[in-house]
């Protein structure tokens, strides 16, 4: 009787188990095994009752097996529902798992994109409506404040509503500050200066000789001495932008020395953030973007003198007017420019916190290849085949400078790390144990 029930039970189980698991094979025969188990233990236990109670009636025994059948049935069944529902929640939190996963990492690089389109097409903007507010408005000065003003208004903004906590300063952290926004308001002047005098993607192309100057300042002031591939890369550079100024139909030399002029500005400005934010003062006490923040709004107040010193009060009504300016179209120019000046260099500091310098230095050199582009449809400039050749000779120095520097950087690490491991010993040491050991131990007579 007994083996009857078993056999019954145990196609009842495999058939639950396959229904329920969907294909679980393995944990289906656990299962069955466990409850084999069961049932010998079951049987087992019905022969010894039987035994207690002496002889019974092969009714009374049949009674005892529908019974115990029932009975060891009810138990298989909450068996197997709780296996096949313990299999079915595994399995349910490992696809839950994987799929978030997967989900994260998607949304992640989707964030990730979209900031570099935000980048790209800020910049492009702020490319496009400049040119023409300094077609028709020719003071980059009071371009360049106003722009500046617009910025320091959303810096205001930003720190007001706590999307970004502002800096508490002091005078001695605003020492080392007040140089480099004089560095960076020389430097936009001079690129606005540029943008008024030749095309857009000519200003681009000499601004692309950024690596030379940022090498040569920082072999001066920070004793960096560049490595051979470095130096190669910089060799395509040089000649890709002297070729591009050779063929270049708006090329004037004011445009040109104004935009060489903000390269040696705005690397010089970098190489003195990086000796900047290791004073005493300044580490730890400000992050990257506040200290630009910070930068934008002293910038915005030195260039005011500036302006009124060098171009007057043109950005008056009467004055537009009376230049046969549109007003408010002027205006809205002005406050676009300015938006997306302040825009695409808040997120070119997002995206550096969240890739590695070399991923940000390769998105810089396709976003101005992308900004030469675009402004050339636009504007509809000449170009000729040697130009283009120059500008894409130049920006390819530009990759494999970014190259090189990486692989120059991960070379030091690797330096630094072996020098870390190995152990130096002093001279009148013998074997591993050194003057610093003995020190630290106590143990001054160990050889």
């Amino acid at each position: 009787m007994s083996v009857n029930v078993s056999a019954c039970a145990h196609v009842h189980v495999d058939a639950s188990l396959k229904r329920r698991t969907h294909g679980g094979a393995r944990r289906a025969r656990a299962t069955c095994a466990a409850v084999d188990r069961s049932m010998a233990a079951a049987g087992r236990a019905h022969e010894r009752e039987r035994a207690a109670y002496g002889a019974h009636t092969v009714r009374e025994a049949r009674t005892f097996a529908r019974r115990d059948t029932h009975v060891y049935y009810a138990s298989m069944r909450r068996l197997v529902c709780a296996s096949a529902s313990s299999v079915a929640e595994e399995g349910s939190d490992k696809m839950v798992n994987f799929f978030s996963g997967r989900g994260k990492d998607a949304a992640r690089a989707a964030g990730l994109l979209a900031l570099f389109a935000c980048w790209y097409g800020f910049n492009i903007v702020f490319n496009i409506y400049n040119k023409q507010i300094l077609k028709s408005f020719p003071y980059p000065v009071t371009v360049t404040f106003i722009e500046l003003g617009v910025g320091s208004a959303l810096i205001a903004a930003m720190w007001a509503s706590g999307a970004k906590k502002a800096p508490t300063l002091n005078r001695e952290m605003l020492k080392p500050i007040i140089p480099l926004a004089v560095i960076h308001t020389v430097g936009n002047l001079l690129t606005n200066v540029s943008l008024g005098k030749v095309a857009v993607s000519f200003t681009h192309t000499i601004k692309a000789m950024e690596p030379f100057f940022s090498v040569l300042l920082s072999a001066l002031f920070l004793g960096d001495i560049p490595s051979l591939a470095v130096v190669g890369a910089l060799v395509p550079v040089v000649g890709g932008v002297a070729l591009a100024s050779i063929t270049e139909v708006s090329f004037n030399w004011a445009g040109f020395f104004a935009a060489m002029g903000s390269n040696i500005t705005f690397q010089s400005r970098n190489v003195l953030s990086k000796k900047m934010m290791g004073l005493s003062s300044i580490k730890g006490a400000i992050d990257n973007i506040n200290l630009f923040s910070v930068i934008t709004m002293l910038s915005c107040l030195v260039c005011l003198p500036i302006a009124m010193g060098l171009e007057g009060v043109r950005f008056t009504p009467q004055a537009m007017a009376a230049a046969g300016l549109n007003v408010g179209e002027l205006i809205q120019r002005l406050a676009i420019a300015g938006f997306c000046f302040q825009m695409y260099q808040q997120i070119s500091y997002m995206i550096l916190s969240r890739v590695t310098p070399v991923t940000h230095s390769v998105g810089n050199c396709m976003k101005r290849v992308t900004v030469i582009v675009v402004t050339l449809i636009y504007f509809k400039n000449p170009v000729s085949p040697l130009n283009i050749a120059g500008t894409a000779l130049a920006l390819f120095g530009v990759f494999l400078y970014s190259r090189a520097k990486q692989n120059e950087k991960g070379a030091k690490k690797e330096k630094a790390a072996a020098a870390a491991v190995a152990v130096p010993t002093s001279s009148g040491a013998s074997g591993a144990y050194t003057d610093e050991f003995r020190r630290i131990t106590g143990l001054s007579n160990i050889e």
